[in-house]
């Protein structure tokens, strides 16, 4: 009985498909036909993580978070940190939502951690 299976599975492989395809002959006005419109897809909304400035936190723990957290290199976090010491706050980077909602936890559990009341928001961009 196997070699029956066999011959018939190569017997139905070796058959070419028939490539014929029925059309009906007549409308009968039950026919929809769609139109294909392109879709243009807007950028995904970004949002910049603003760091604000305590007197509490020290800053070396701003460039030391800067660094880890949003890859800058010393100078940039030193930049990043000095904005924020003199200015209030300053923007740590650009990222799409749900990437700068994860850096701005990270910002908060470090701070934490280290019992600094550093804070951190992300804000949507115009």
């Amino acid at each position: 009985m196997g070699f029956f299976w066999i011959d018939r599975m190569s017997v139905m492989a070796s058959q070419t498909p028939n490539p014929k395809i029925q059309l009906p002959d007549s409308d009968d006005g039950n026919s929809v036909v769609l139109e294909r419109r392109t879709q243009k897809t807007q950028p995904p909304q970004m949002y910049q993580v603003v760091m604000l400035n305590d007197d509490f936190t020290p800053m070396e723990f701003v460039v030391m978070v800067l660094q880890e957290f949003f890859s800058k290199d010393r100078e940039q976090a030193t930049q990043i940190m000095l904005k924020i010491h003199l200015d209030g706050k300053g923007v740590c980077g650009v990222y799409s939502k749900d990437v700068a909602a994860t850096k701005v936890d990270q910002v908060a559990e470090a701070a934490k951690k280290h019992g600094h009341p550093l804070q951190c928001l992300s804000e949507p961009i115009d």
